[in-house]
């Protein structure tokens, strides 16, 4: 099973850059995008052709116009989709899709996939508060979860490089949101909880980055940070066949990132 993950930065200016035509060659059985900033009726038409290829979607809107939002769609059958995770102070900015995938064989469970639009720190106390309260919620859910017996994946844009070697230029950025020790903490406290960061199962090398400031050619520079993740539980650790990065993929200051997992 094939997920994607990407963080579009505004899916009908996407769209405009080629994001159906790639989404189809890519075929993913579950597409997670982040950062649609779109309100009900404001998907593009071009979509359609994701239904028509067997995509049912999830739209998870922000309130605020222009902001947030995040979307799932998935072909796999008898998959079904819920917006959030149960936390009502997050449901105004519309953060979070969980997409439910039955067991195909007996010797599976139940497969939760979290795409997660995680809140940026940098606009303050107050918001990096949210955040971490965010990562907070979201991790003792997915203990709830698993708990249950099922396993779970997280995606999406995590706003946060787990080590100095997830970005070009760590010196400079002890102090910027998306790399406190206070946010990078969060990502350990997922790992210690048993979440695998999938990546880097495959790639210990820095120089892997999936956004880059629209300033001064960065991308061109690779000058990046890598802030979209799939972390798996524990469980779901042998069953990861591949996990990439694809900077090649335009249309977005984000690029995809991707895993495959037996299931």
């Amino acid at each position: 099973m094939r997920l994607v993950s990407w963080n579009v930065n505004g899916l009908r200016a996407c769209v405009k850059k080629g994001f159906v035509d790639w989404a189809m060659a890519d075929g993913a059985d579950v597409l997670c995008v982040q950062e649609t900033k779109l309100q009900e009726g404001q998907q593009p038409e071009e979509l359609s052709a994701l239904a028509e290829a067997g995509y049912r979607a999830a739209w998870n809107h922000a309130e605020k116009k222009g902001y947030s939002g995040t979307a799932s769609f998935s072909k796999v059958p008898g998959s079904q989709h819920r917006l959030g995770f149960g936390k009502a102070r997050y449901a105004a900015e519309g953060r979070t899709v969980v997409t439910e995938i039955a067991s195909r064989s007996p010797r599976s469970g139940e497969l939760l996939l979290v795409n997660g639009y995680f809140p940026n720190g940098g606009q303050g106390p107050e918001r990096l508060a949210f955040k971490l309260d965010y990562y907070a919620d979201l991790l003792a859910w997915c203990a709830l979860q698993r708990g249950r017996g099922k396993g779970v994946v997280i995606t999406g844009d995590l706003n946060t490089c787990h080590q100095e070697i997830d970005l070009a230029r760590p010196e400079n950025n002890h102090k910027t949101s998306g790399f406190m020790p206070v946010e990078r903490a969060w990502i350990d406290r997922f790992v210690d909880a048993g979440f695998v960061d999938t990546f880097r199962m495959f790639e210990p090398r820095g120089d892997h980055y999936s956004w880059w400031s629209a300033r001064g050619g960065m991308r061109e520079k690779n000058v990046g940070w890598r802030l979209d993740y799939f972390l798996v539980s524990e469980d779901l650790r042998e069953r990861v066949t591949s996990a990439a990065i694809h900077p090649e993929v335009m249309g977005s200051d984000h690029c995809p990132v991707s895993v495959e997992i037996d299931w």
